[in-house]
């Protein structure tokens, strides 16, 4: 029988897979390369490969790429082969995705067209390797065939024998564990770009903090503690002045965010209080001037092996509070 967690979350959740294929210009490297030089063999060594073309030149594809996976980060949580998405962001993803294609497809048309001037300008510039190059050198067609942009959206319905859906249980049981990880490295990452060392930082810092509470918003109902943690940063922005440097103790309290944002087991743990009954307010407070009963803990920062621990998400349970 399906949990009520699971339902909530595969009712509110879809599956995106990102399919980008971008041809690397490559060639392995023959012993006939060297015209009968006597190499080593091939169980002692293997050779690199050579390039057909200037890799500049297919740097903006890569760029693409980059770019949706850091739209669907921003966006999604990572899960199964692609990213768990927010049902209600399903249409804005799609859109972002559809802009982002048609600029890699305009790409690909700017690049193929240009090809076999690429590839001569690329031999002259090593003439002395020209016979290398020759001889690898693919039809244009082929090159076509290896670049491509695409995705598949869709969404989970859990089968009904449970032997099947134990597998994807553990999956969407894990998602939670995943978005707070995710989430501090974020912060982590805006920790050291904007904040270290710094006695006032620019409205531009709390940028990064912004995508962390859109993520925490869209994706509240994958874990109940990220609804009221998204709420806390809410609370904390609008006591930011809009305008000018942030500097004392709005700087204070925005780093004392990102010490929670950092660490996800005391983010959980706040969260909770606030489920529990405590005020956003009142964190924010206990961030700056930590009381002497409650102290908040020194950041463990969840690394890309580390993870919460398993059994972290089957403490006493707390009232719902209709979240979950």
């Amino acid at each position: 029988m399906h949990t009520t967690t699971d339902i909530t979350v595969l009712k509110n959740l879809m599956v995106i897979n990102l399919d980008v294929n971008i041809w690397s210009a490559r060639k392995k490297l023959s012993p006939a390369d060297f015209g009968g030089v006597n190499l080593p063999p091939e169980e002692l060594t293997s050779l690199g490969s050579k390039k057909i073309c200037n890799p500049e030149d297919l740097r903006i594809f890569s760029t693409l790429k980059s770019r949706a996976v850091t739209m669907l980060d921003h966006v999604g949580v990572r899960f199964l082969s692609g990213w768990g998405i927010p049902q209600s962001m399903a249409n804005q993803v799609v859109k972002d995705l559809q802009v982002i294609h048609d600029e890699f497809m305009a790409a690909k048309d700017t690049f193929l067209s240009s090809y076999d001037q690429s590839v001569l300008d690329w031999v002259n510039q090593h003439m002395e390797w020209k016979e290398i190059i020759e001889n690898s050198v693919v039809s244009a067609d082929y090159v076509s065939s290896r670049l491509g942009f695409r995705w598949q959206l869709f969404q989970l319905a859990p089968p009904q024998e449970k032997f099947i859906h134990d597998g994807l249980k553990d999956e969407v049981a894990k998602l939670g564990s995943t978005l707070y990880g995710e989430i501090a490295r974020t912060a982590e990452d805006t920790w050291k770009k904007c904040y270290s060392g710094k006695d006032q930082v620019s409205q531009k810092a709390l940028s990064p903090l912004r995508s962390i509470y859109e993520k925490l918003s869209g994706l509240s109902f994958v874990e109940p503690c990220a609804a009221p943690i998204s709420n806390l940063l809410k609370i904390a922005f609008d006591q930011i002045p809009s305008k000018g440097f942030i500097k004392g103790a709005d700087l204070l309290m925005i780093q004392g965010v990102l010490a929670l944002l950092r660490d996800p087991v005391s983010l959980i743990e706040h969260g909770k209080s606030i489920i529990k009954g405590r005020t956003p307010e009142s964190v924010l407070q206990l961030l700056v001037q930590p009381d002497d009963t409650q102290c908040t803990p020194t950041p463990k920062v969840i690394g890309q092996s580390e993870t919460i621990p398993d059994n972290y998400f089957n403490q006493p349970s707390i009232d719902s509070l209709g979240l979950w």
